[in-house]
């Protein structure tokens, strides 16, 4: 069993940090907010021993956690879970502390935000379990945020590339580190309520067998996800010229902003315009950095930042082979008077940047537009 923190308890742990300092050290960090699931696996193991059922528990280096030394946001390099091997074997439940490790210096370390699912998946292989159940407050993957779409249905089956797509473009849970560590290592995923036993989602890397089972469960579009918590940049009158977006992106990488969206309008007199997209919370730094620094190396100037932006995406492997499903997209948002700003495409995904007062409503119009809401 891995746990994670109670509540808002890691919420808690940050804001008592930021009280103290306002730019708190890294490996401290890592120490404070990791208190969270060394507190809750303790408990745990006393609730279980109340049922007569024996546990220990096991911090992430203990349980054989390896990362690396990027505090705050940790990879996992290895596991040795040689001690969580004999614990099972001896009949005793081992109950891990997600989303924690153990640095090569002998730090602890962070997962980041959602690390216990990772935690959770990378135990999995590293046991050679046949699945890995992730208990969360919903009872599976819906089509589209049921508080958003309260006729929104739950998945019996998705496969690995529709949820990677999900969890990029808003849908807040499993964590996209855990979906991706799944994939990449074949564990298969069973997504379900922490509350009652009925049957979650399954994640797999081929859906194909659903739609044998019930061709009605198979739509072209299987999802419809949006994302609040992005802000777009925009660099106006730049020169169209090679090496100009290398100069700017890379910049952006350098200082560890990620970029989402980007769009490049077409030359005119030998100007252009770029767009693109942040997280909400890099936004500010990214575009002093911008104005400050980038601007005189490339030209042009920054419009002001824009905090207001909604994205949202339909999600779903059938459009693959399926003619007319950007055109439903683009026709709903026209017909209901949505303006769309910024488009973003995959092979299995659709992204739309919109107004931000206007993507629930998006949301809501899309599920309908396809056929979900049935």
């Amino acid at each position: 069993m891995v746990v994670s923190a109670m509540g808002k308890e890691t919420d808690e742990l940050i804001h008592v940090a930021s009280q103290i300092s306002k730019q708190p050290n890294g490996r401290e960090m890592d120490m404070l907010v990791t208190a969270g699931e060394r507190k809750a696996i303790a408990l745990m193991c006393m609730a279980l021993g109340e049922f007569g059922v024996p546990a220990h528990s096991f911090t992430g280096s203990q349980a054989g956690f390896n990362t690396d030394g990027n505090h705050q946001n940790a990879k996992i390099l290895e596991i040795k879970p040689f001690r969580i091997r004999e614990t099972l074997e001896s009949g005793i439940v081992p109950v891990i502390a997600g989303s924690q490790g153990v640095s090569p210096e002998k730090n602890v370390t962070f997962l980041g935000r959602g690390g216990s699912d990772t935690t959770a998946v990378a135990l999995a292989k590293a046991l050679g379990a046949e699945s890995c159940e992730l208990f969360t407050d919903v009872s599976g993957v819906f089509t589209a945020d049921p508080r958003v779409v309260p006729r929104a249905r739950k998945m019996s089956l998705i496969s690995f590339d529709e949820l990677l797509e999900m969890t990029a473009t808003g849908c807040p849970k499993p964590a996209m580190r855990s979906v991706e560590v799944a994939h990449n290592h074949n564990v298969p995923l069973h997504i379900r309520s922490a509350f009652t036993w009925e049957p979650g989602t399954l994640v797999v890397d081929d859906t194909s067998q659903l739609a044998v089972e019930n061709p009605m469960e198979q739509p072209i579009i299987r999802a419809v996800t949006h994302d609040l918590s992005e802000s777009k940049i925009t660099v106006a009158d730049v020169p169209d010229k090679p090496g100009i977006s290398a100069t700017l992106f890379r910049a952006l990488a350098e200082a560890g902003v990620n970029v989402d969206m980007i769009v490049q309008n077409v030359s005119e007199r030998g100007n252009t315009d770029i767009s693109f997209t942040v997280p909400s919370e890099d936004a500010t730094r990214a575009h002093a950095l911008v104005a400050d620094e980038i601007i005189g190396r490339i030209g042009g100037h920054v419009v002001p930042l824009d905090p207001n932006i909604g994205k949202v995406s339909v999600i779903g492997a059938g459009m693959k082979s399926n003619p007319g499903v950007a055109a439903l997209m683009f026709e709903t948002m026209a017909d209901n008077g949505i303006n769309i700003e910024m488009i973003s495409t995959s092979a299995i995904r659709i992204s739309c940047v919109v107004d931000a007062e206007r993507a629930e409503e998006a949301v809501q119009l899309l599920h309908t537009a396809y056929g979900l809401d049935s």
